[in-house]
């Protein structure tokens, strides 16, 4: 077992390395994060304040990605992918069947949010909320990276260790907030660190990227959802445009949409409040 809190849950026909925090009385409340982003990219801090609101947090490593399962397969141009994001999904139905949690408010980042739409769409019984952060619907004329972001996401990242610190924390700085860089720059270079100590894994993230590619606009289908949603997005967004997170407002009735212009595609901690404030809003629609 690795050393630190967590387990592993089966589910799906792997393992995934989960945190289950916060208040253990709380409505449940899972935090899905991105691409080759483990569950420490969700600060613990963060996880705390969800916690002093009375949620119990579960937080977790996706497939291919940190501590969790990886998957076997290589990816060739063109050619079929190793696994799809509604395996991602089918991953997140199968940790909440392990915890023997039948709803949850489901919150996901980036291809987080992708997989949490999935997630509504596909398995809506099990979905309280729904919380999409800095992510988009899969419509291919919106949410675009800039070409320096793309250029970034897509170098391959050096297998020595200073040097992939350096590699990771430059792209925490090219897709995340502008406004706040200054303050955020050590927490960067911290998550970047502890990313590379725990579990690197370059691999996954070609993997996990190829499902993204290879993604169905979910557009019609987040038409006929009918659970309470917010919708988060930050102007200085250079990976996901924030049209992505526009169009994911609008084509979600009734859900409400936080438009941040100091944020990027990160969550800097001066932003905390509101998107803590927002998270809880729309979860007490679903209690």
């Amino acid at each position: 077992m690795p050393d630190e809190p967590g387990d592993y849950a089966p589910t799906n026909g792997i393992r995934l390395w989960y945190r289950d925090e916060g208040d253990a009385d709380g409505d449940p409340l899972l935090l899905i994060m991105g691409l080759n982003s483990q569950l420490i990219l969700w600060p613990d801090e963060f996880v705390a304040a969800l916690g002093e609101r009375g949620f119990r947090v579960i937080r977790f490593d996706n497939r291919d990605c940190g501590l969790s399962d990886k998957i076997a397969g290589t990816i060739q141009p063109g050619g079929k992918p190793a696994y799809h994001l509604v395996d991602m999904a089918a991953d997140t139905v199968g940790l909440l069947d392990h915890l023997g949690i039948q709803r949850a408010h489901v919150v996901g980042a980036s291809m987080g949010g992708m997989i949490a739409q999935l997630v509504a769409i596909h398995h809506a019984d099990r979905v309280a909320t729904l919380c999409s952060i800095m992510s988009t619907t899969g419509d291919r004329r919106v949410g675009q990276p800039t070409f320096e972001a793309a250029l970034a996401l897509l170098e391959p990242t050096p297998v020595e260790r200073e040097a992939a610190i350096d590699h990771i924390a430059n792209i925490y700085r090219i897709i995340g907030s502008k406004t706040h860089a200054d303050t955020e720059q050590p927490y960067r270079r911290q998550s970047a660190e502890a990313s590379y100590d725990r579990a690197f894994h370059p691999q996954g993230a070609k993997r996990q990227f190829a499902a993204i590619a290879n993604a169905v606009d979910r557009t019609p289908k987040l038409r006929e959802l009918d659970i309470p949603t917010a919708v988060i997005h930050g102007v200085e967004d250079s990976l996901i445009n924030v049209s992505g997170g526009q169009a994911t407002h609008r084509e979600i009735s009734g859900s409400t949409y936080l438009e941040l212009p100091d944020m990027g595609h990160d969550l800097p901690r001066p932003l905390w409040p509101e998107v803590l404030d927002t998270i809880e809003a729309n979860a007490r629609k679903g209690a």
